[in-house]
């Protein structure tokens, strides 16, 4: 790497804007541009402007440039919105995303589909994109950070007077006693709680230089908040699922790996009765019908023994019961269950007879529970049942071939057949609620509806997540940060004497210049000299003067 030699001697790596020694510009282009630009970073050399032979260097210039960062964010955020436009996979029927969205939605259901728009959160290219923008921060944090640390450590006290004079606060002073005059600043300083550097006569005040690590530490806020995030999708680290759970069940909760097991007593719900409450609770009874009151799952929780095999009922210990109420939910070991949905009076079992349609006696009843069918029911005298197909949800008929829409008996229905002494071959019927079809031809023999069972059904989510410490610790990081660098800022004064016995005040500070220009004028206030001009303010006064003298003039003219 070439290095670069200030006229005062020091030598300086290549891309540095200002001399690390007495703040002399190195390059034409530090030399032309704004004070406020150059300062961001004390002039000092970046790797991105440095370094940009082997891809490594490529690489880094490439995600530490700001303008890249603002693209990712804003293509994450595009995505994001195109996976609000249909349902994420999530919302819709397990195991039916191949079909659902272009069944929908058409060719634009599937394209949605095929792009993976449909489990966008978890898509390996949503990943990427969130990891990308991680890796932007982290390295437009480091090639600023890193130079802008080493800079401000290392600042010199006596600087060139071409540096001062390139500051927006600046003035000349010729008087008798500089040291005097420095003197004086420094105790009004030091009562301002600036902390006082001094060399050979020279004097260097600052003041909150912590406010200029304010947008980094937003930075690995915003890193620790996305590494929260990404870990959502490392195994053990968070859960959300759900489980439907009826009555008199016991089933392994999802997300336990078959460690966890729930049997469910029984739900219930209440309702506000008239007259019970408020009259509020009254009125609206009246005007709306029955008001919800409490949602309620009564359940055991069991552990499977260490050992054991998975999902056997002996093998399960039980270690907790309790209710599981809406906003009041069953935790345990980082888990909690929050009650959120319910079915009430869903088909749990059908009986029925086996009748001879000619003499219209039963020869044999039998019952069908939906759990759990039997693929053969044995009645007495040689009779039995064969149940052929079971369709829990059926819908209709598609090509002559019974449909079902999902596996929830809202609607049972069954392809049986019909064995008897007389016809060992049996009979074909199609049964159902309200439904015995005979698709063969006329039986001698017919199925009858005898009786319904039912039972309530629990929608339960599972929740745990382990990251929302880690979240909470980005967005507590994200916003001292904010606070770091909104209320404070940053204030320098160098006061340099001389060799022909004048005393030069340059100022600067990166924001609430009005702030600065008040301590200026507290530390100036005994010296009896004028505290130092702010030249921007000065001739931003000259601009407005003469705009107003040209429009007095014009008005004079008309």
């Amino acid at each position: 790497m070439n290095e670069i030699t200030c006229k005062c001697g020091h030598v300086n790596p290549e891309g540095t804007e200002l001399c690390l020694s007495c703040g002399r510009a190195l390059s034409e282009s530090a030399e032309n541009r704004k004070t406020a630009d150059v300062m961001r970073y004390e002039g000092m050399a970046r790797r991105s402007q440095t370094y940009n032979l082997s891809i490594i260097d490529k690489i880094w210039n490439f995600f530490s440039s700001v303008k890249v960062g603002v693209w990712l964010i804003v293509i994450t955020l595009i995505a994001s919105s195109l996976g609000t436009i249909f349902p994420q996979a999530l919302f819709i029927p397990n195991g039916t995303e191949n079909v659902y969205y272009e069944e929908r939605y058409g060719i634009a259901g599937k394209i949605y589909y095929v792009l993976g728009f449909h489990d966008l959160y978890s898509s390996w290219w949503y990943l990427l994109l969130i990891g990308a923008i991680g890796t932007s921060i982290i390295i437009a944090s480091l090639d600023r950070v890193i130079p802008l640390y080493k800079a401000l450590k290392h600042q010199r006290i006596n600087r060139h007077e071409s540096f001062m004079k390139r500051q927006r606060v600046f003035s000349s002073y010729s008087i008798e006693s500089p040291e005097k005059s420095i003197a004086q600043i420094k105790e009004r300083l030091l009562k301002k709680r600036y902390r006082i550097r001094e060399e050979e006569g020279h004097l260097l005040a600052e003041k909150g230089r912590f406010a200029r690590w304010g947008p980094y530490i937003n930075h690995i806020g915003l890193i620790i908040f996305l590494i929260g995030g990404m870990l959502r999708f490392v195994p053990g680290m968070y859960v959300d699922e759900n489980m439907w759970i009826r009555e008199g069940e016991t089933m392994a909760i999802p997300g336990t790996g078959q460690e966890y097991f729930l049997k469910s007593d029984g739900f219930t719900v209440e309702t506000y009765q008239q007259g019970e409450d408020s009259e509020v609770f009254n009125n609206t009874i009246e005007r709306e019908g029955a008001i919800a009151k409490n949602y309620q799952t009564d359940a055991h929780l069991f552990k499977r023994e260490e050992g054991s095999i998975a999902g056997q009922q002996g093998e399960l210990v039980e270690i907790q019961q309790g209710a599981i109420q809406v906003n009041q939910p069953f935790k345990f070991d980082q888990f909690a269950l929050y009650q959120v949905d319910f079915r009430q009076d869903e088909y749990s079992s059908m009986s029925f007879n086996l009748t001879e349609k000619a003499s219209e006696e039963s020869v044999g009843s039998f019952t069908i529970q939906f759990d759990n069918p039997e693929k053969v029911y044995e009645l007495d005298n040689g009779y039995s049942v064969e149940l052929t197909e079971y369709y829990p949800d059926f819908s209709g008929f598609e090509d002559g071939e019974p449909q079902s829409v999902s596996p929830i008996p809202n609607n049972p229905a069954f392809l049986v057949r019909l064995f008897s002494p007389e016809n060992p071959d049996g009979e074909v019927a199609f049964i159902g609620i309200q439904r015995n079809l005979e698709p063969l031809g006329e039986n001698d023999y017919a199925l009858e509806f005898a009786g319904v069972e039912t039972r309530d059904v629990s929608g339960l989510t599972v929740r745990k997540d382990l990251t929302l410490w880690i979240l909470g610790l980005g967005g507590a990081v994200f916003m001292i940060g904010v606070v770091q660098g909104a209320y404070w800022n940053h204030r320098r004064l160098w006061l340099k004497k001389t060799a022909d016995g004048r005393l030069l005040a340059a100022g600067h500070t990166n924001k609430n210049w009005f702030g600065f220009r008040k301590d200026l004028e507290y530390a100036f206030e005994t010296t009896g000299l004028d505290k130092p001009k702010d030249h921007q303010e000065e001739n931003l006064n000259k601009k407005e003067s003469a705009d107003a003298k040209e429009e007095n003039n014009r008005d004079s003219t008309s």
